[in-house]
């Protein structure tokens, strides 16, 4: 692997680069960048491997990398920049200054505050498949919050959560009326002079000359992915693409207590409010080093060997990285590798911290091989599980055709079931998998980009229809329960205008009216006027009455010449006049 020094290294540091280069051999990692600032200056600043393998290109300092989920402390940044300036109140109820605001807990609705939103104890879990990938808009995501079912009471339990942030990110642009994007560039960005530094690594691909390419390891063999090009609308939870060169000046922006380069961009009030444990993470850790852990505001709290630490990684397709403050140390580490989920950027901040303390070195790197190979354990053993439960010898209840369709969640939007070639496909935020026959009408659906594979229960109505889907793609909460979409044509006025008319049907009359533009109504002397509900094909339902339905029937020529009318004691025709 190259090496790109640009800053020199004191002895100590020289030891670490060859410490570095292990890892990486170690860990598969192709390329890394890291930067370390002490005492308000850059004592380390270099750049390993490659940034794209395929054509030879090295890593630099300027080499730009997504910084994922590092990106929320930019995000409070912002927020307390608003708090400054005395628009934003930490404390506040977000309704204040949105009286949109909703979840589905209707205490939380009302009392929630930014401070609540940016310290993950919404009593929401991840929910993190409702954004992954979604075409869906910042104001759409932030619609769909009611419908995600919370698993824990308001500000009981810390729970991570990426869609509170694209929340605090739409506050901000509530507030403001500058994009997240417009706030943080002309606030932070422009200030901190990250001029590369930007909010779209496609748009960087697309545009700029020195940026990583995205790398994965699976079963051994390193390979590169595709960027994950679906960042705009959960942005504010780690859309940023940056460098080691520019992270300098963030990180020297915290160490300074809101000061670069004697330019005031945070009060020191609003710092030590950003810093804070603001939410205690459940349990201990495993190691006595780092022996608890708190969230502040965009950032986790925890003791490093008895020195304070403060940190946020971020993990995203193809990258890692971890953003490091050690502020009794006055040192500050930035590293970005473009590996998915990878330990190194937490091997090298504990090794670099070590060898500037003088500290004797743990053995991180045995400790994370050690977990690497229980996950591989408990992985087969969970596949071994899997075979294990499936009941052999069964079939779908219907015909593959029948479970054909479009299903719709209101937080989670909508997922599509198709049939190619005699199997089936899911398609659900621009992801398409196959559908393979588990047992009954379960159906294995793999999603290939979270190595997860999940069953999709599809369930009837009393008729036998198929009417639901049923999908755990929240594995803390339950599952998620999808409902069959009536097809578009069947509520199109040009669809609906040739069931106007009147019914004989006994000895009354039935008077079948379209009312608006897309809803036929049924009105019958001395009772009350039904809304008559797509179903399929003429068959329309009576909306609040499960056990009443109409049939238009057709002649050959396609026209309507009457309906039948099932009640729950029998079936009655009723001649159009």
């Amino acid at each position: 692997m190259s090496e790109n020094p640009s800053t020199a290294t004191t002895p100590r540091l020289e030891e670490f680069t060859t410490f570095v280069h292990q890892m990486l051999k170690e860990w598969q990692v192709q390329g890394t960048a890291i930067t370390i600032v002490k005492d308000g200056q850059v004592i380390f600043q270099q750049a390993f491997g490659k940034r794209d393998t395929k054509h030879d290109l090295d890593v630099t300092p300027q080499t730009l990398f997504p910084i994922a989920s590092c990106s929320k402390a930019f995000t409070t940044a912002a927020l307390a920049i608003l708090a400054d300036e005395g628009r934003l109140d930490w404390d506040t109820p977000i309704r204040t200054y949105i009286p949109t605001f909703r979840l589905a807990d209707p205490f939380a609705s009302e009392r929630l505050t930014a401070r609540d939103l940016v310290s993950h104890r919404s009593g929401l879990p991840r929910h993190d498949l409702a954004w992954y990938n979604s075409t869906a808009s910042r104001k759409e995501l932030f619609e769909r919050l009611p419908y995600l079912e919370p698993t824990k009471d308001f500000r009981t339990l810390w729970q991570y959560q990426n869609l509170m942030y694209m929340a605090a990110g739409y506050l901000i642009e509530q507030i403001t009326g500058q994009t997240w994007e417009e706030f943080v560039r002309v606030r932070i960005f422009e200030p901190l002079s990250m001029r590369q530094s930007n909010f779209s690594i496609v748009e960087t691909s697309e545009q700029a000359e020195n940026f990583s390419h995205p790398y994965k390891e699976s079963k051994g063999e390193v390979n590169e992915i595709a960027f994950y090009g679906a960042q705009g609308a959960i942005g504010p939870a780690g859309a940023i693409v940056s460098n080691i060169e520019e992270l300098s000046n963030w990180l020297q922006l915290h160490l300074n207590k809101g000061l670069y380069n004697d330019q005031r961009i945070l009060s020191e009030s609003q710092v030590i409010q950003l810093h804070a444990p603001q939410m205690v993470i459940p349990g201990m850790d495993n190691y006595p080093e780092r022996p608890f852990a708190s969230y502040a505001l965009g950032w986790f709290v925890q003791p490093y060997r008895g020195y304070p630490m403060i940190h946020h990684g971020g993990n995203i397709d193809g990258f890692s990285s971890l953003v490091s403050l050690f502020p009794s140390q006055n040192i500050g580490i930035a590293v970005l590798t473009n590996m998915s989920g990878s330990p190194v950027p937490t091997l090298l901040t504990y090794a670099a911290f070590e060898h500037l303390v003088g500290l004797e070195r743990v053995d991180w790197h045995a400790r994370a091989q050690k977990t690497r190979e229980e996950f591989k354990a408990a992985e087969q053993q969970g596949q071994e599980q899997d075979a294990g439960e499936r009941i052999p010898d069964t079939q779908p209840s219907h015909r593959l055709e029948a479970y054909v369709g479009t299903y719709t969640h209101p937080g989670y939007g909508t997922f599509e079931v198709t049939l190619d070639s005699e199997e089936l496909y899911a398609e659900f935020n621009q992801m398409k998998a196959p559908l393979k026959h588990y047992h009954y009408d379960i159906f294995s659906l793999e999603i290939e980009r979270f190595d997860i594979n999940l069953k999709a229960s599809f369930q009837g109505t009393v008729r036998g229809d198929i009417d639901i889907l049923i999908v755990p793609l929240e594995p803390t909460a339950n599952d998620i329960v999808f409902k069959r979409s009536i097809n578009k044509q069947l509520t199109e006025k040009s669809f609906l205008e040739q069931f106007i008319g009147e019914y004989k049907v006994l000895d009354t009359v039935m008077v079948v009216v379209l009312k608006g533009e897309q809803t036929l109504q049924a009105t019958i002397p001395g009772q009350p006027d039904y809304e008559l509900l797509p179903y399929k094909e003429t068959e329309f339902h009576v909306k609040g009455l499960s056990g009443i339905r109409i049939n238009f029937v057709l002649d050959v020529e396609g026209q309507v010449i009457e309906s039948k009318l099932t009640l729950p004691y029998g079936v009655f025709n009723a001649k159009k006049k």
